[in-house]
């Protein structure tokens, strides 16, 4: 006999796809307090903007490779040739402004570190350190934005960040654990507030 089949945010059933399912079973929601990954998450919540986040997710590779592992310091010293050059690659989302806004938040990443001592410690004080716990019942609960979120968006826009409105930043805010979003039911919810 076959074991139960567990129960998921609403969401994640949306595309049959075994990376997205995953997406949803290992990293979202999970507290991220390693630089690098808080600036992949920001790369690729920026490049949604207007998409769908499985469409950015089949790109997620493509976006690794050509955004030298999303290491910021690398990131930061591409040239307008490069930038040029990325615009052609098929593999990540070929929009101008998203691109050179990516190398622009790489910059204002740096700049963040210097300040903070690493972007972990800035964007974390946001909740105190802690992630905040929701308690969702249904999809059509869970927020596109909070006034925390617009609190860090404008934070975040008056230090240059680029790509970075209020919606983009509880994408993000969700992405890295800051807030736990699965719904109560969802198997997820108790592992990550576990996390917190």
């Amino acid at each position: 006999m076959a074991g139960k089949e567990k129960t998921r945010c609403k969401w994640s059933l949306a595309k049959v796809d075994p990376r997205y399912l995953a997406y949803h079973d290992e990293e979202w929601g999970v507290p991220i307090h390693d630089d690098r990954i808080q600036f992949e998450f920001l790369t690729l919540e920026s490049a949604q903007a207007g998409l769908s986040w499985w469409t950015v997710l089949n790109k997620r590779e493509g976006y690794r490779k050509s955004f030298a592992d999303f290491d910021p310091e690398k990131v930061a010293r591409f040239t307008d040739k490069r930038i040029a050059k990325l615009l052609e690659n098929p593999r990540i989302i070929r929009n101008r402004l998203k691109v050179a806004a990516a190398v622009n938040n790489a910059r204002r990443f740096l700049e963040v570190q210097a300040e903070f001592g690493s972007f972990d410690s800035y964007i974390w004080r946001f909740v105190d350190g802690r992630p905040i716990q929701n308690k969702w019942r249904n999809l059509q609960q869970i927020p596109p934005t909070t006034k925390l979120s617009d609190t860090l968006s404008k934070d975040l826009k008056q230090r240059g960040f680029k790509f970075v409105g209020s919606t983009i930043v509880y994408s993000h805010m969700q992405a890295v654990g800051m807030v736990n979003d699965h719904q109560v039911d969802c198997f997820r919810h108790k592992e990550c507030a576990r996390m917190g």
